[in-house]
């Protein structure tokens, strides 16, 4: 018997589509947060980020595991065809490891971002910043009003 597949809310907007499961938080820089059984918190990249991070190649951790972490700190790297950028805590408490099972597989991240491609686990409390997937909705449209604004502003008017 498969496991109870987690509810969602379907998101569109422009060219981007998701489903963001509702019993997860979402930070404003794109990370979800699902609490363990064992009451730890499993972080990763929002389908959002990971779309604007592309196909990846290489990742790390920095901090070692039982380190304490607070909201903000940096705790590695991750590498993409579009962008390299920093992997934040979203969390105060103690660091308590990546996921292994990334090692030589991060297309886990693209292909399931909410699922087996999760980045780290952190014991503490979430930042107060984050949100329930509702509102997270509501970040997501105004991400993309911007980037459609920017874009729209970059595009060149006819000639007459």
């Amino acid at each position: 018997m498969e496991p109870a597949k987690p509810e969602t809310i379907f998101f569109k907007r422009s060219h981007f589509a998701t489903q963001l499961p509702i019993d997860a938080l979402y930070s404003p820089s794109h990370y979800w947060l699902a609490r363990d059984p064992d009451g730890v918190w499993r972080v990763g990249f929002s389908k959002f980020a990971v779309r604007m991070l592309g196909d990846l190649v290489d990742q790390a951790f920095e901090v070692p595991v039982g380190a304490p972490v607070e909201p903000g700190k940096i705790l590695g790297w991750i590498e993409g065809f579009k962008a390299i950028s920093d992997i934040y805590c979203v969390v105060n408490g103690v660091f308590r490891g990546g996921n292994p099972s990334l090692q030589g597989r991060l297309e886990q991240i693209n292909d399931a971002p909410y699922g087996a491609g999760w980045l780290y686990r952190v014991e503490g409390e979430p930042d107060a910043s984050c949100m329930p997937a509702k509102e997270y909705v509501n970040l997501l449209n105004a991400t993309i009003d911007r980037m459609l604004s920017q874009q729209k502003d970059l595009e060149i008017p006819p000639s007459s």
